[in-house]
């Protein structure tokens, strides 16, 4: 990970001033309030990891509050802090609900009101995750914000163990590599909350929860030719018979999901001009079809016209297209 601030290269008199505004500019404004000012020591280091903005941050005692003012300052509503406590102790508040993690636990907080504090220091790990992402697969946030994912819940060990290494050997990774390693992370991260949700939720609700998880994976799997209902049962938990009467319940058909999504997503990328190099072919496979032929029956059933025809008039919008 690089520096990007470090207390150690300034006066101690301005060092807290100049973490206070290091912090605002690189997280989001906050109220930020040292337990002893002249004496604070504080190390800022980040990395971006495919879409997933990473920043550690090394402390001493310090308290952290996100206001109804600070919120309407920034304008990252479309993301979550998700906090790995890599050393320490940290006190978190959110949602009338509060809790302590210690090393090796993980906490999410949303753009909302938030406290979080320290009285000693600490160091922890702060991931910035699409909130799309987590609520498509786990509902409301409101649901696991300020709750604890203990170091007793292997999962959770998973996923701590996983972003320590990744910021360790990111700076090697290809492009796409990075992007498959950030979303293997999230999928890490889900499993852990949805595992730490299911202690307390109601027998209804985990079916829920586990639907809400199968349809994460196939956003996140979709170009796997291989993904199929017992690939997927398996991936969440389950097995294949009990996926299958979920998914009737939400009146979901799990193969029919898996192809439609991969439908949907290959449409978009024929009416993108960034994927106008790639041959129909090469897109399709990279949707996960295996056979050009059976992709392009599929995308005529869907869409009325074949790939090829479609991404005609799209990209050169002579036609509507419906």
């Amino acid at each position: 990970m690089r520096t990007l601030f470090s207390t150690a290269d300034e006066e101690p008199k301005n060092s807290f001033r100049r973490w206070r505004e290091t912090v605002f500019e690189r997280i989001v404004p906050v109220e930020l309030t040292a337990a002893n000012p002249e004496a604070f020591q504080g190390t800022m280091e980040a990395a971006e990891i495919g879409p997933l903005s990473i920043t550690r941050l090394t402390q001493s005692a310090i308290q952290t509050e996100a206001t109804a003012e600070t919120i309407r300052r920034h304008g990252k509503h479309d993301t979550l802090n998700v906090a790995l406590v890599l050393s320490g102790e940290v006190a978190s508040s959110q949602d009338d609900r509060t809790a302590i993690q210690r090393a090796g636990e993980i906490v999410v907080l949303d753009r909302r009101p938030a406290i979080m504090a320290t009285r000693a220091d600490s160091q922890t790990l702060f991931v910035e995750v699409s909130r799309e992402r987590l609520e498509r697969a786990l509902g409301s946030t409101r649901r696991y914000t300020a709750l604890t994912l203990e170091t007793d819940q292997a999962s959770t060990s998973l996923v701590t163990t996983f972003f320590n290494q990744l910021v360790r050997t990111y700076a090697g990774l290809p492009l796409d590599t990075a992007n498959q390693m950030a979303a293997i992370g999230i999928d890490l991260l889900i499993a852990g909350i949805a595992e730490r949700l299911a202690r307390e939720t109601p027998k209804p609700l985990q079916g829920t929860l586990i639907v809400r998880r199968a349809m994460a994976y196939i956003e996140a799997h979709f170009g796997d030719p291989n993904l199929d209902p017992s690939t997927l049962a398996a991936a969440v938990g389950v097995s294949l018979r009990y996926l299958q009467q979920l998914f009737r319940g939400h009146e979901r058909n799990i193969a029919d999901q898996i192809w439609r999504r991969r439908l949907e997503i290959a449409a978009q990328r024929l009416a993108d001009p960034g994927y106008a190099h790639l041959t129909v072919g090469t897109l399709a496979y990279g949707c996960g079809f295996g056979d050009q032929a059976h992709f392009n029956r599929r995308f005529k059933d869907r869409y009325g016209l074949h790939p090829g025809e479609y991404r005609w008039r799209v990209l050169n919008a002579t036609h509507p297209v419906r």
